[in-house]
C-alpha cells in the first residue's frame, strides 16, 4: 500500500489554514477551519468531508505543499462518506479499468498520451503535430479522477499499473523516455499526485501546453492573430500543477487572443460543475455556472477556451447559447494557423 506523504505538524501549526478558509463552495472563518481541520487530523468526521466539491483547489491554496485535499479524499474513503452515491462509483469504478488489451507497437517522439480519450484523436492533426505518434485507451488511463469519487485505493492500485504499461509496453521498447500529455489530468498525475503517494514514475512527462508553446514558435511565422478576447476554463487537475499556468498566457500571446482579467479566472477558477451535479447538489452547480457564464460574458469573451474534456463537454452548449464559442486549446492554435 502506498503511502501519502503527509506531515500532521505541519497542518497543526498552520496558522492561516488556506486550504479551507479559501474555499469557495464552504464558508469558514479562521476559528471553523482551525476546529474541522483537527477533526481531520484526528480521523474524525467533519463537515468538510460531506461539504467538499472535490475541485482540488486546496492543493493550489496549501502554503506548504502538505496535500491537504488528498489527506481530505483519504478520509472520505476511510469514514465512507461518499461524495457520489455508491451505486455511480461501482459502475465507473468497473467501466474504466483496465482491459488488458495492450498491443505493444512502434511509437515515436513526439509521442502523444490521449489517455482514455480517445474521441478526441481528431485533434491531433496539422502542422501542429507534424511527426507524432500517439496512444491511448483504458490500459493507460492515469485514474485520477478518483480523487472526485473519494476513491484513492482505486488510484493506489491502478497507477502503478499503468505506469508500468506505459513503460514497458511503448517507452522502452522504441527508446523512448518521454511523452506529451494531452490533458492537464495526466500531468498531475505523473508529476504531483505519483510523487505525493510515494509511486515511481521513471519516464518524463511535457505538458501540452509546453509541447505547443514551443511548436507555436516554431511556426512563428504560419500564424494568423486572431484578435479575439477569450476567456479559459481552468481545470480542477490544474490546480495541482499551477506552475503550468504561464504557458497558457504565452499560447495566447502567441495566437494573438486577449485573456483579460476576470473575476472567475486562475486562482479563483470555477469547476465545471460536473461532479457537483454528480454529487446531486445541482444548486451549487447551477449556481457556480451561472456566476461562471456571467463572468465570461461580461468581458465580452467571443471564445471559451478549454482543456480538460469533461469541462468541454459539460459547458459547450451553456458557452454557446450565451454567444460564445467553445474551443479546445489544441484548436485555438490550429484555427491561427489557418488549419
Amino acid at each position: 500500500m502506498t503511502m501519502l506523504k503527509y506531515d500532521p505538524e505541519i497542518c497543526e501549526k498552520c496558522e492561516t489554514v488556506d486550504c479551507l478558509v479559501r474555499c469557495q463552495y464552504m464558508q469558514f472563518d479562521l476559528t471553523q477551519a482551525k476546529e474541522e481541520k483537527l477533526k481531520l487530523l484526528a480521523g474524525e468526521s467533519s463537515r468538510v468531508l460531506e461539504g467538499c466539491a472535490t475541485c482540488y483547489a486546496c492543493e493550489e491554496y496549501c502554503p506548504n505543499n502538505n496535500h491537504p485535499f488528498y489527506l481530505i479524499v483519504d478520509r472520505q474513503e476511510e469514514l465512507s462518506t461518499w461524495p457520489v452515491p455508491i451505486p455511480l462509483v461501482k459502475q465507473q469504478v468497473k467501466m474504466m479499468s483496465p482491459k488488458g488489451k495492450i498491443t505493444p507497437g512502434k511509437v515515436n517522439t513526439p509521442l502523444i498520451n490521449l489517455c482514455f480519450f480517445p474521441m478526441l484523436t481528431g485533434c491531433i492533426r496539422g502542422r501542429l503535430f507534424d511527426g507524432t505518434s500517439l496512444i491511448e485507451g483504458s490500459d493507460i488511463f492515469c485514474n485520477i479522477m478518483w480523487l472526485h469519487f473519494a476513491k484513492n485505493s482505486v488510484i493506489r492500485e491502478r497507477l502503478p499499473k499503468i505506469i508500468d504499461t506505459i513503460q514497458n509496453n511503448y517507452l522502452a521498447e522504441n527508446g523512448i523516455n518521454e511523452f506529451v500529455c494531452f490533458h492537464d489530468e495526466c500531468y498531475g498525475a505523473y508529476t504531483h499526485l505519483a510523487p505525493a503517494f510515494g509511486i515511481d514514475v521513471p519516464f518524463k512527462t511535457v505538458h501540452l501546453f509546453e509541447y505547443l508553446t514551443k511548436r507555436l514558435t516554431v511556426l512563428k511565422k504560419e500564424i494568423t492573430p486572431i484578435r479575439a478576447t477569450v476567456a479559459y476554463q481552468r481545470p480542477c487537475s490544474n490546480r495541482l500543477i499551477p506552475e503550468t499556468q504561464h504557458w497558457v498566457d504565452e499560447i495566447f500571446n502567441l495566437v494573438g487572443v486577449d485573456r483579460v482579467e476576470r473575476e472567475y479566472d486562475r486562482e479563483n477558477a470555477l469547476c465545471c460543475g460536473t461532479v457537483l451535479r454528480a454529487m446531486q447538489k445541482d444548486d451549487i452547480a447551477d449556481d457556480l455556472q451561472k456566476r461562471n457564464l456571467d463572468d465570461m460574458q461580461k468581458v465580452g469573451a467571443a471564445y471559451c477556451v478549454f482543456n480538460c474534456p469533461a469541462c468541454f463537454f459539460t459547458m459547450k452548449d451553456m458557452v454557446t447559447e450565451r454567444g460564445i464559442t467553445p474551443i479546445l486549446m489544441s484548436e485555438l492554435c490550429q484555427l491561427a494557423l489557418g488549419q
